[in-house]
């Protein structure tokens, strides 16, 4: 007797079956269903995935780029005594190599009003050379110019502010601060209006809609500063090597000093998107996890429905691996063919997201992404290479570890048993 031929391990007719038993006939439409059901939740999952993490990251990154430009990455504030020697602080602080700026700054509150309204607002003195150096602002200017804005009286405001009170490059904006001249009847508002120089738009709302900017020397006069500032911001080369600019700056200031960088600044905000972000990914996570559990199902019910058959190949000398196998590559077609179409629809959207918005507001007639609400004029999405792979490879072990327990259940059924399905 001739020994059986051993077919190789994926052999043509076994991709040949299991293409079969994707198609479906009109008697085993109920199977069809469950995997175009299977099919569709995982392109859904992996494309949710990959769509929700691009605009996480990209509403991080947009944060952290407009937050950073315009505050520094180091608040330097005075110790023991105030920063009336802010002049050759900030040019000792310059000096150290990796320093972009050293910008002193006087900060304080105020109410902007005009004669159409009037808002809360944040004033900042700053020198002309150092605003022109934060292109945040310098290169988001829309009316007006910051030429001799050290010479005059003027003021930079942002947008979104100017909008609130109806005023333009060229008007006039009264600041009224709670501080102001000392009289025997006690201390009285100081009250007095600046022409408009400029209107910046960063593209946050909360700053285009509150900040102020003034000559260091008017903001100094206006806030009853004694030829000191409040603090000196720090903008380094690269905010991700904080620490290393630190120490730094501590033995550069040459005077007692308290230093404030931007993680501990912001540290509730960022911390509070990374678990959100976590979160989304974790509950996203299940979308795929149920597709794949219908690809269990639908398996398990193929098996059943295709016991004859089974029970035919393995007389005709088919092997258990190869029964497996058949199983094996129909129920992990459906998952690597979805997650391949939800990565190709995930990129799709990432790269139009936008665009997409825009027309989604245009048909419903809603604000999608309030500018109030998520402090950016625009929806941004940043694509992260190893983060899509990990969605991806996810998807794929999921998929395939679905495919495991039914492929097996088929291996392991004996042709006498399988006719009795029938």
């Amino acid at each position: 007797m001739s020994e059986p031929v051993r077919t190789p391990p994926f052999a043509a007719f076994e991709w040949l079956l299991s293409g079969r038993y994707l198609r479906a006939r009109r008697k085993e439409g109920f199977i069809s269903v469950i995997a175009g059901f299977s099919f569709v939740g995982i392109m859904l999952g992996v494309a949710t995935l990959i769509i929700v993490m691009a605009v996480m990251n990209g509403f991080r990154k947009e944060l952290l780029d407009k937050i950073l430009g315009l505050n520094g990455h180091i608040l330097v504030q005075p110790l023991e005594r105030p920063l009336t020697d802010w002049k050759d602080v900030a040019d000792r602080i310059s000096g150290v190599n990796g320093i972009r700026l050293a910008a002193p700054v006087v900060d304080g509150q105020a109410l902007g009003s005009s004669a159409f309204g009037a808002s809360g607002v944040f004033v900042r003195g700053i020198r002309s050379a150092d605003l022109n150096n934060l292109t945040s602002i310098a290169k988001n200017i829309k009316q007006g110019s910051l030429e001799g804005f050290d010479e005059g009286q003027g003021v930079a405001i942002g947008r979104r502010l100017a909008d609130q009170l109806s005023i333009h490059a060229g008007d006039n904006i009264t600041l009224v601060a709670p501080k102001g001249a000392v009289t025997p009847m006690g201390t009285t508002p100081r009250i007095k209006p600046y022409k408009v120089a400029a209107v910046f738009e960063i593209g946050m709302s909360e700053y285009d809609s509150t900040f102020v900017f003034m000559p260091l020397a008017e903001a100094q006069t206006y806030f009853n500063r004694n030829n000191d500032v409040t603090s000196i911001e720090v903008y380094t080369a690269n905010p991700d090597k904080i620490d290393g600019y630190r120490k730094l700056v501590t033995e550069s200031a040459g005077r007692p000093i308290f230093l404030v960088d931007w993680r501990q600044r912001n540290a509730t905000f960022f911390n509070a998107l990374q678990v959100e972000r976590n979160v989304m990914f974790l509950i996203l996570t299940l979308i795929v996890l149920v597709a794949a559990l219908n690809i269990v199902s639908g398996l398990i019910m193929l098996v059943k429905d295709k016991g004859s058959d089974i029970a035919i190949l393995r007389t005709m000398g088919a092997s258990q691996g190869s029964i497996m196998r058949i199983f094996l590559i129909t129920g992990a077609a459906i998952g690597v063919v979805g997650t391949l179409v939800g990565f190709v629809v995930g990129l799709l959207v990432c790269m139009n997201i936008e665009a997409i918005r825009q027309f989604i507001s245009w048909m419903t007639s809603t604000e999608l992404f309030s500018p109030e609400l998520y402090f950016l004029s625009k929806l941004p999405a940043e694509i992260d290479i190893g983060e899509t792979s990990a969605v991806v490879i996810m998807a794929l072990t999921l998929s395939f570890l679905a495919t495991l327990y039914p492929s097996w259940r088929a291996a392991r059924l004996d042709p006498v048993d399988a006719l009795r399905y029938e």
